[in-house]
């Protein structure tokens, strides 16, 4: 089975040669007639992959617990503008949005509400989930059309969709990864001409012949854009996304369809397409640009310290049974921990200027 993007890659590759990793990763998703995110209902059950804030309303109220206490270690600024890139359906911005009108009515009332959304299909999906906070919402199709001033920034789930480049050690070195056919003209993973500068690779030694090694000069810049907008008008980042804690060897690329892995050569504009995140590198970058790294840390440990149980024994309690295992068991799913759990999986980023102790990173 072939799909219309599939046709349209090859028919690229007959014409030109073979395509980087990075090109075809962003066809996959962003072509304007096939691409995944143009022409797909990506989230929930009826999508391909169900994020966090759509598994339980713990996690954007645990989200906006944190956002509260930020604004408070940064000394209650008079305007805050709060902004999430990549809002998915608006789910985690609203339960957020929610927990501040509560928790804070002053800074629910202060803060201006910014979401960065270049799908007009999402951005309606976003309004109608927000309609509660209509008033407080603008949206922008890039982050450098949020206004000036204090800023709370929350990016779940963007990293792992901004391409990366792929070298793999040939007998040559290591060389860059393309995309080309094969003798059947189907597509497949080739070896290209562009080499990597050695400075970059990570220690390694007899490393055996197609080794992958992954970097993303994309998602480099996305984290310096972040981070010179909060040196320039304070504020704090969290960043949550699946990755590595350490720059390394390894492939990563992965595509989900329906729920299940599909081969990232398979079907794409059909599925999604992402890799794995390189945390060390987001901080490097960060630190680099002038930033204080809060911490870094499992998604599991972040959400636990902050108070999942506690406040998913609030949730249950006086519900019926079924009610109750239901949120006990979304709360083990977003925090547990163990081979290939969401809490163990992903990784949490919170990064600051001027230096501040953001909660639960330090008391």
């Amino acid at each position: 089975m072939t799909t219309p993007l599939a046709e349209k890659i090859k028919a690229i590759i007959l014409a030109s040669g073979p395509i980087s990793v990075t090109d075809y990763f962003a066809l996959c998703l962003a072509d304007p007639e096939h691409g995944y995110y143009r022409t797909r209902e990506p989230f929930g059950q009826s999508g391909d992959f169900i994020t966090a804030p759509e598994i339980s309303q713990l996690f954007g109220e645990l989200i906006g617990m944190f956002l509260f206490e930020a604004w408070r270690r940064h000394g209650q600024p008079e305007t805050v503008a709060i902004a999430e890139i990549g809002p998915g359906r608006g789910t985690m911005m609203a339960d957020i949005l929610r927990v501040l009108s509560r928790l804070s009515p002053e800074l629910y009332e202060k803060a201006s509400v910014h979401l960065v959304e270049t799908s007009e299909r999402l951005q309606k999906v976003q309004s109608q989930t927000l309609v509660a906070h209509k008033f407080k919402i603008a949206w922008h199709e890039s982050f450098e059309e949020i206004p000036d001033g204090f800023m709370l920034l929350v990016a779940n789930e963007l990293f792992d969709a901004i391409p990366i480049r792929q070298f793999v050690k040939t007998e040559q070195g290591f060389r860059e990864r393309m995309v080309g056919l094969d003798a059947d003209d189907n597509l497949c993973f080739t070896a290209g001409v562009a080499t990597i500068d050695p400075d970059l690779l990570p220690p390694g030694d007899n490393l055996p012949l197609g080794t992958i090694f992954e970097v993303a000069p994309a998602r480099d810049a996305v984290m310096a854009a972040i981070s010179a907008r909060l040196k320039r008008t304070d504020g704090s980042a969290l960043i949550i996304d699946y990755g590595h804690m350490a720059t390394n060897y390894g492939d990563t690329l992965q595509a989900v369809r329906a729920h299940q892995f599909d081969p990232p050569l398979a079907h794409p504009g059909e599925a999604d397409i992402t890799s794995h995140v390189d945390f060390e590198q987001l901080a490097r970058r960060a630190v680099a640009e002038g930033l204080r790294i809060n911490g870094l840390t499992y998604q599991g440990d972040f959400l636990l310290a902050l108070g999942i149980r506690e406040r998913a024994e609030a949730l249950a309690r006086g519900k019926d049974i079924i009610v109750q295992e239901g949120v006990r068991q979304d709360a083990e799913r977003l925090s547990g921990s163990g081979e290939g759990k969401m809490g163990e999986l992903f990784k949490v980023l919170a990064v600051s200027h001027p230096a501040v102790a953001l909660v639960p990173f330090q008391a």
